[in-house]
């Protein structure tokens, strides 16, 4: 409102600007007479009125769109909301009730066995709680914590995450194959936060070693692109189905083909929360039974 007040007054400031600075110069100052009709008189003040009643009008309907959209968004982030509120009770609710049986199990256990093998399923639930609220910790303060920026070597990067990933259970099974271009030049370094770039990097490896069977290829592939790196990692898991792929990047979700799968459902929120950080992006490119292409889009300076 007061941008537009600010430009109501411009045109009579200046007027005045001029009339003081033509008064004080000097210059002969005639008076001038305007002669009109009465009928040039109406119009003109015809004219002038119709001039405000579109102005009041555009104004009118340009807030009755900005109401409508406001109401469109609120509504939007209502509903987002409770959906998130209900898978976040859904993944909270499956390992209370473990834990509950397990302590049920292990007061009734005719043996220490029994009691053992209660108390190490609570234990595993109770470290599965301590991941997803870790999990959501981090996605919240990736909106607010500031960038350490720093230049990254992303070969240094993949080979150590893919070296780490290695060592993870059930990873030795799969073929990890690491693609990174070597002449006629590396990749560029980058600028960005070391520790964020990793666990982007990270979270897509481990999900697609989650989605691949045992004997199956995970390729990790990187390439520069102008002023962009783009690094996909791609996986020969059950794919994801066309009506899924909007909502994958939401905290929590669960497709088809993940919920049979341990994990949180906020690894990729994570990932597409670090790329947005730095300025850059994530996609997929998936077919259903073939397997899934993950897409880091990471601009050179990123910070």
């Amino acid at each position: 409102m007061r941008k537009w007040w600010l430009l109501a007054v411009i045109p009579l400031t200046l007027a005045m600007i001029a009339a003081t600075w033509w008064q004080n110069s000097g210059w002969p100052n005639p008076v001038v007479y305007i002669r009109a009709s009465l009928s040039t008189l109406l119009l003109g003040l015809g004219m002038l009125l119709s001039l405000l009643a579109l102005i009041l009008v555009s104004r009118h309907q340009m807030r009755q769109k900005q109401s409508k959209e406001i109401i469109k968004l609120r509504a939007q982030s209502v509903e987002e909301r409770r959906r998130f509120l209900q898978r976040l009770d859904h993944e909270l609710k499956n390992p209370l009730m473990a834990i509950r049986a397990g302590l049920a199990n292990f007061n009734n256990a005719p043996d220490a066995a029994t009691g053992k093998g209660a108390l190490t399923s609570v234990e595993a639930q109770t470290v599965r709680l301590s991941r997803l609220t870790a999990d959501l910790r981090k996605i919240a303060e990736l909106e607010t914590r500031p960038l350490e920026c720093s230049n990254i070597d992303l070969t240094e990067l993949l080979e150590e995450a893919v070296a780490l990933l290695k060592d993870k259970p059930g990873a030795e099974s799969r073929r990890l194959q690491l693609t990174i271009p070597r002449a006629p030049w590396p990749l560029p370094v980058i600028r960005g936060d070391w520790d964020l770039i990793f666990l982007a990097v990270y979270n897509l490896l481990e999900n697609a070693i989650k989605f691949t069977e045992a004997g199956e290829t995970v390729e990790i592939r990187a390439r520069e692109d102008d002023s962009t790196v783009l690094i996909e990692i791609a996986d020969t898991g059950p794919g994801i189905e066309a009506s899924e792929i909007p909502h994958v990047w939401k905290e929590l979700y669960r497709g088809k083909g993940g919920r049979a799968v341990p994990g949180s459902g906020l690894g990729l929120a994570l990932v597409k929360a670090v790329a947005e950080r730095h300025n850059g992006d994530v996609s997929l490119h998936s077919r259903a039974g073939q397997g899934t292409v993950f897409t880091l889009q990471l601009p050179i300076t990123g910070c």
